[in-house]
């Protein structure tokens, strides 16, 4: 018992501080978090007038625990077809605000005279607003059902996803220790396809084995399960390269597609509430109150550029939207703070070592500041419209008025709806042929060396490998020929049949070229004796019924796993 006596005194502290700041804050009808990092100092090492915690280790362990199922939770009210409905408008705005912060903080940093590590990561901090505290503003004002309240929502949803893959990029900088744009490339891309294959497999997997087993999943094994599915992602992303807390996020997006989502998330809310106060509170004992002392110039240099920053990028990217000048205030008006993301990313560029001791406690403070201002900015976006209204030129005011869709032909939508879906079966299936490619080359080629060495063993995985790849080889190929908009467009004839037929040509050729690329896997013959074999590969399978059965039959596993929350 003496070997646990001082983690259970931390907890217990931790835990009472939390306590009692959580209540004072309800109290004062402020955000829950604010109260989690004024607990943190008074239980960090820089107040020698409160108890300290005494083991820092095991406070950072649990608060690495929070930050997985913060991201869990995360994933778990995030889905992919939300990604996929929200439309242009979202993400134009999102994308301004993002890259016009993230310049905006790099450039706070420089005139700070900070270094290179410390202005880019400053960047990713202000870049990312508070879903959690725009969140509880809009319910507690009776906002939520506003139009503009419901664009910010899916802006936050798509910066959540930015600031994902913004930690990606930052962990690459950080331990390359430089910015060059095609490592940066490879690593988003790298990202970007593990993410849609972990999603693919796990929609594919997940829904199924949780129909199989429903009847044994009382609350008690459902928790386990999803919190072990979870920690088991949070593993294998560490062991590819990424954080621990992208993985979460992936398995949490993977269990929100599936008609348990609910459930899994008020089962694991308690679990994610304790370890995120944890992690908050550990937030908070990093703060220096003499270091905000020091720093409050900088401090009040980065809350200018914050407010100054949301105002001018929200605005002009919710007027490129269309969305007109009133909803453009509203929406960067309600923007104008940042929270959970920014002690995430603080909190990734200290463990990386890469950060001054001084940024964490500085955003710390700028976040609390931005977070008491949000309600009151909210309500200035009315007055600012009306006093806009007054001064500018009429003119001007054309401009920014909201901009109506543009009519399409019903060609164009038959266009639009076939590029779309083709598109993303295209990708979808490549990534599981490159995914198969890799896995059969990597892991099982090594066994079958061993046991069948030589000529034979090259052959017998070459044409295992095929014989997995043919069904979504023919699928690339086929994908949407015998659809309704394909078939109206191919009647219409003129230039629409040569486009379809180009469209047929590309996806040809791209099916050639990955089944050249996994003979080539195993045999680096010439290039003319490859091309022979993958183009029977390819037609054979295209006029194999078989194929079309087995193709017909994954698809519709995936989709109805996909489509299985929504049809509850």
């Amino acid at each position: 018992m003496s070997e646990l006596e001082p983690m259970i005194m931390d907890l217990a502290l931790i835990l009472m501080c939390a306590s009692a700041m959580t209540l004072l804050f309800k109290w004062m009808k402020q955000p829950l978090v604010l109260g989690y990092i004024v607990a943190g100092i008074l239980a960090g090492p820089h107040l020698s007038i409160t108890p300290t915690v005494i083991d820092h280790e095991n406070v950072k362990m649990w608060s690495d625990i929070g930050v997985i199922f913060l991201l869990f939770a995360l994933g778990l009210e995030f889905s992919f077809k939300k990604i996929f409905k929200m439309g242009s408008a979202v993400i134009i705005t999102a994308l301004t605000i993002v890259m016009g912060m993230i310049v905006v903080g790099v450039s706070v940093g420089s005139m700070c005279g900070w270094s290179r590590m410390d202005c880019l990561f400053l960047g990713g901090m202000v870049a990312m607003s508070s879903t959690t505290i725009i969140f509880k503003a809009y319910t507690d004002m009776g906002l939520r059902q506003q139009p503009f309240a419901q664009l910010v929502l899916s802006v936050l949803i798509l910066e959540d996803i930015i600031a994902i893959v913004l930690m990606v990029v930052l962990s690459t900088i950080a331990v390359s220790g430089n910015v060059e744009g095609m490592q940066l490339f490879e690593s988003i891309s790298k990202m970007v396809f593990f993410i849609l294959l972990w999603f693919i497999v796990g929609i594919f997997v997940i829904p199924t084995l949780l129909r199989k087993v429903r009847p044994l999943l009382s609350d008690e094994t459902m928790l386990v399960v999803s919190l072990g599915l979870c920690l088991t992602m949070v593993v294998v992303a560490s062991q590819v390269g990424f954080s621990p807390a992208f993985g979460a996020f992936v398995m949490g997006s993977i269990f929100a597609e599936t008609v348990e989502a609910e459930r899994i998330h008020k089962l694991v809310s308690p679990v994610r509430d304790l370890f995120g106060a944890i992690f908050f509170v550990s937030v908070g004992m990093m703060v220096d109150p003499q270091m905000i002392i020091e720093y409050w110039a900088p401090i009040l240099v980065i809350i200018t550029g914050i407010v100054v920053g949301q105002l001018f990028f929200g605005t002009i990217g919710v007027i490129m939207a269309g969305k007109g000048l009133k909803v453009a205030l509203q929406s960067s008006f309600s923007l104008t703070q940042i929270g959970e993301f920014a002690f995430i990313i603080a909190g990734l560029g200290t463990s990386l070592g890469v950060t001054s001791d001084f940024l964490y406690p500085v955003v710390v403070a700028v976040s609390v500041i931005t977070t008491f201002i949000t309600p009151y900015m909210i309500r200035l976006a009315g007055p600012a419209y009306e006093l806009s209204c007054k001064i500018m030129p009429s003119s001007v005011l054309k401009l920014t008025a909201p901009k109506e869709a543009p009519l399409t032909t019903r060609e164009t939508q038959h266009w639009h709806y076939l590029l779309k879906r083709m598109c993303i079966k295209v990708v979808i299936y490549t990534i599981v042929v490159v995914a198969t490619n890799t896995i059969i080359a990597e892991l099982v080629a090594p066994y079958v060396y061993e046991i069948i060495p030589g000529l034979w063993g090259k052959i017998i995985c070459t044409f295992s490998l095929l014989v997995c790849i043919a069904p979504f080889l023919r699928a690339i190929v086929m994908t949407q020929n015998t659809s309704v908009a394909f078939l109206t467009l191919w009647v219409i004839g003129g230039l629409h049949r040569v486009k379809l037929v180009a469209t047929v040509l590309i996806r040809f050729m791209l099916a050639l070229y990955l089944a050249m690329s996994a003979v080539w896997l195993f045999f680096q013959w010439s290039i003319a004796v490859i091309l022979f074999i993958s183009t029977l590969l390819v037609v054979g399978a295209i006029f194999t019924q078989d194929m079309k059965q087995k193709t017909d039959y994954f698809e519709k596993i995936f989709l109805n796993n996909l489509n299985e929350r929504g049809e509850e």
